[in-house]
């Protein structure tokens, strides 16, 4: 059975959840007007479920931030 947890930051909801002996992060965006995110979720895989979600909040800060420059903002 895998345990997961759900996380909500800057529009986009976060589910960490064990796989193997490491932690890794799902990133789904919850608006229309955001980006959705590519990023595999095994690509995430973090020692602790602390570190996978600090890992998708630096995904999600990165893509914002790209798109605001994109945008000139």
């Amino acid at each position: 059975m895998t345990t997961t947890h759900t996380f909500h930051y800057r529009g986009y909801e976060i589910v960490a959840q064990r796989q193997w002996a490491s932690c890794c992060a799902s990133i789904y965006a919850t608006r229309a007007d955001l980006p959705l995110m590519s990023r595999s979720t095994l690509r995430t895989l973090a020692p602790g479920k602390e570190a996978a979600v600090a890992e998708a909040k630096h995904c999600i800060d990165e893509a914002l931030a790209d798109i605001n420059d994109w945008l000139g903002n």
